[in-house]
């Protein structure tokens, strides 16, 4: 399967391979007005409307037995303004095509996740984030939105235009319309120094708030079963450029953390019993490094081993008690955990329904190999995480209900109340947004 979800026989899969569905028909419109067309055909054939990008969600935010909407022809740069320095861009534009186009206009995003496989449209509705200290999600950095809505009106909205819209859309989960344009904001392109090292765990877990405070981005990984983490420090540089070399890059980026961490889960998967000495190895593999590029080579990075996620955002100031639970659960519970946790960070945002919304918040990610079975670990974690008011990532693994989302995001009915308007008749209704947002 390649790296994006796939489609055989009219079942579409998502990349994690967790999630299947049979859509009575899948649409690749080409335009907005095919797109609008579309979603009117549906409405008149009584048939629910879900758009997917490439599938990178672990939940069914996407799946339908409806119709299928995959955006692959609606993609590109549509303006770039200078003087407002703002790029509008097509939905199904991939981030990795966007990225790379921005640099050679000498421009870029402030902030990115850690992947740019997905869709500008999938990576913001879902609330894709990288981790900063200053700097947000993806969809906070959106400045307007173009959408197809339940009726085939093409509505905008933006700070001005439609603004409680604007507040909700940034971040609407395919539940408010079909988005067809996103509008950016850019900065002159910059570089980042990156500094990779590992650090203990005690060490990062005492340092934290000064960590997270003398960098523009910080963030982790702590290998479970073993004391040790792998950090990385992200701070704008002066230059000169120095990037990775080519075999340093290789090794370490394909080899080390795709090739042989593969071979690791693997055996893990195969040996539970030898998963706490392959992490004490695994932890130790990847050295210190420090280099210097242009924003998206440095805060993105290859993902080639497969695999299913929870992450939660707890309150920033709650992340090491959290933490602290976490290495607990895992060290009484006799799970045999393969995949290292991630811990990101994002300043409180405006955003309706953004994890970040209305507080700083901080990221605890949980992975397992795919194939493995995910549930007992989740649910543990899952219970610490709610314990601090935990919000989860609308596009990973979670149990969480309406109701619990109600009591975690003070927003919530703005958002509902703001549905009810714009799909009184939930066209784009699916179970999951059934489950998350009330029926």
């Amino acid at each position: 399967m390649s790296s994006t979800a796939s489609g055989t026989y009219g079942t579409w899969r998502n990349w994690g391979g967790n999630v299947t569905a049979r859509p009575a028909r899948q649409v690749a419109p080409a335009s907005v007005e095919e797109l609008a067309a579309a979603v009117r055909r549906a409405r008149e054939d009584g048939l629910k409307v879900k758009a997917v990008g490439t599938g990178h969600s672990f939940t069914s935010i996407a799946a339908t037995d409806g119709v299928l909407i995959r955006p692959q022809l609606l993609t590109g740069i549509r303006t770039i303004d200078r003087h407002a320095m703002t790029v509008t861009v097509e939905a199904g534009t991939p981030l990795k095509r966007l990225n790379a186009a921005l640099a050679r206009e000498g421009l870029s995003l402030t902030n990115m996740g850690d992947i740019m496989e997905q869709t500008v449209s999938g990576a913001t509705s879902t609330g894709t984030h990288g981790t900063g200290r200053t700097s947000g999600s993806i969809a906070a950095q959106i400045k307007g939105l173009e959408l197809v809505t339940a009726d085939g009106s093409v509505l905008t909205c933006s700070e001005r235009e439609n603004p409680e819209v604007f507040a909700a859309a940034r971040i609407g989960l395919g539940a408010l319309g079909v988005v067809t344009a996103i509008t950016f904001a850019v900065e002159p392109l910059f570089l980042l120094t990156a500094r990779e090292e590992p650090m203990p765990l005690e060490r990062v877990l005492s340092e934290f708030d000064q960590l997270w405070a003398e960098n523009e981005h910080f963030e982790f990984y702590w290998f479970p079963h073993t004391g040790n983490t792998t950090t990385k420090r992200n701070n704008r540089s002066a230059g000169p450029r120095r990037p990775v070399g080519q075999a340093a890059a290789w090794f370490e980026d394909e080899f080390l953390s795709n090739g042989v961490f593969q071979v690791a889960q693997w055996a893990g998967r195969a040996a539970p019993a030898a998963v706490p000495a392959i992490a004490r190895i695994s932890s130790r593999a990847l050295s210190a490094r420090t280099y210097t590029d242009i924003p998206y080579k440095v805060f993105t990075s290859p993902r080639r081993v497969r695999f299913v996620e929870m992450e939660y955002a707890v309150p920033r100031a709650a992340v090491v008690e959290t933490l602290r639970e976490l290495r607990a659960m895992v060290d009484r519970s006799g799970l045999r955990i393969s995949f290292p946790v991630e811990v990101r960070t994002a300043p409180a945002d405006d955003i309706t329904l953004s994890t970040a919304s209305g507080r700083d918040s901080a990221y605890i990610a949980v992975h397992m190999f795919r194939g493995t079975p995910y549930q007992a670990y989740f649910t543990a974690a899952e219970r610490i995480f709610t314990a601090h008011e935990g919000r989860p990532h609308w596009g990973k693994v979670h149990t969480r209900d309406a109701e619990y989302f109600s009591r975690v995001y003070p927003r919530f009915g703005e958002f509902t109340a703001l549905r009810d308007r714009l799909d009184p008749d939930r066209l784009f209704q699916n179970d999951y947004l059934r489950r998350v947002l009330g029926a």
